[in-house]
Parts: structure tokens; C-alpha cells; sequence
């Protein structure tokens, strides 16, 4: 599994003529295997810096290395294959509406030959397993349209996981949850961090940040003002 490197990178977008600024003169290593809490307040940057990473957004300036690959010199095929590096999900709603749960992630796990039986009920045994993971076995067969808030932000885990990912990117994936369904989401996080997967959290959830006691980047207006170790909620040193 690779490590994640930012150089020097900045991230502005255009606002009414205006020029703001997202992330700024960001340097920042995740090494395999790590579990990183990022946070900061609403606007400090926190989503554009998981995107950058994710190689979802390019940035204006700087370098993002996923081990020794520039993501912004990859040819498109290459792309491809990076892409399934990760597995995201993001404070927007992206399951397909007129899709079932379980057809949302088939799509995901890419299969090429549909009239192939054996690949099918090997992708319904992946999702099955996937759906079991996070705690939402039995509906398969649900739109998302019939879903709390809470269960689709499982169902998008779920998701995420159904390629087996060696880095999970997460934002405010803990928003619309339970306490005792962000219990079994961070026990799950922690498994598979403990097997070697790379957990890359964006949250606002101080609470559980501080407990878990995980390395904590703080971001404020688009700066690293803090990377800990093993921190807690807003420190800086």
C-alpha cells in the first residue's frame, strides 16, 4: 500500500470575480497503514484537501504523490487504476436514486461481464458480506428514497468498501448517525485500519476524535495549523 504526500499544494476557486483561497501551501505525508482525523471549522478547507488527495481535484499549485506516482501526470488508463486505490465517501448524497442498494454496489465493483453467473454471485456474496459489515443487511433491494439519512451513509460505505480499498477517505461520514451506530462504524474503521488499511477521516466529531486517539491535522483557512500524532480535538503541537 502506498504512503500519501502533498507538496506545497494550493487549491483557490472563483467566487464572484473574486479568487478565495481552499487550501494553501499545504505539506502533508500519510504513511501506509495510519489513521488521520483531519478537522478545523466549517470552510478551513477540509473537503478540498480530501479530494486533493483522493486525486479527485487537481490543485493550482504544488504536487500530490500517491507512494512514487505524481496523481496529476498519471495517463488517463493509469487513472483507472489509482482510482481503486481508494474508497470515498463524501458529505454529499451519491447513491443513484433509481437504483437498488444492491444494484448501487454492483456498479461499484466494476464487474465487466454481467452475463457471466459465476462473477454475479460472487459480486452478491461481496455485497452481502459489505452490507453485513455496516450493519445493514437486508436491503438490497430498497432505493435509497426509503432510507434514513443514517442508513444511506452506511449503504455509501458499504460502498466504499466493496473493492477492498487500501485508503478509505472519509467526510463527516459519522453526520445523521446514533451514538451506538458511530460505535460500530469507528470499531469497524478501527479493524480495518488494524489490518493494514489507511483511514483518512474528516469530522467535526470532537468527542470520539479525542477517544480514539488517533494523529489529528488541524486545518484553519486552508493551513495545516496542527498535525499530532496521537492528538486530540484542535491541538496544535
Amino acid at each position: 500500500m502506498p504512503s500519501i504526500e502533498l507538496k506545497n499544494v494550493s487549491k483557490y476557486y472563483k467566487n464572484e470575480r473574486r479568487q478565495e483561497v481552499a487550501l494553501q501551501d499545504v505539506n502533508l505525508k500519510i504513511e501506509q497503514g495510519e489513521f488521520v482525523f483531519v478537522v478545523g471549522s466549517s470552510g478551513s478547507g477540509k473537503s478540498t484537501l480530501l479530494e486533493v488527495l483522493s486525486g479527485n481535484k487537481k490543485p493550482n499549485r504544488g504536487s500530490v504523490y500517491l507512494g512514487s506516482s505524481d496523481l496529476q501526470s498519471l495517463r488517463r488508463w493509469k487513472k483507472g487504476q489509482i482510482a481503486q486505490t481508494f474508497g470515498q465517501v463524501w458529505q454529499e448524497p451519491h447513491l443513484m436514486r433509481k437504483r437498488t442498494v444492491e444494484e448501487n454496489l454492483e456498479i461499484a465493483a466494476m464487474i465487466k461481464t454481467w452475463s457471466d453467473s459465476a462473477a454475479r454471485r460472487t459480486v452478491k456474496k461481496r455485497v452481502e458480506k459489505v452490507l453485513g459489515l455496516v450493519g445493514m443487511q437486508g436491503v438490497n433491494h430498497k432505493y435509497p428514497v426509503e432510507l434514513s439519512c443514517g442508513e444511506a451513509r452506511r449503504v455509501e460505505l458499504a460502498r466504499a468498501l466493496i473493492n477492498s480499498p487500501d485508503i478509505l477517505v472519509l467526510d463527516e461520514i459519522t453526520n445523521n448517525l446514533d451514538d451506538d451506530n458511530i460505535w460500530d462504524i469507528f470499531h469497524l474503521l478501527s479493524e480495518l485500519n488494524q489490518k493494514g488499511t489507511t483511514v483518512i477521516m474528516a469530522t467535526h466529531a470532537s468527542q470520539y476524535v479525542n477517544i480514539m486517539y488517533r494523529r489529528v491535522v488541524t486545518l484553519v483557512d486552508g493551513r495545516v495549523f496542527g498535525d499530532v500524532k496521537r492528538g486530540k480535538y484542535g491541538d496544535v503541537i
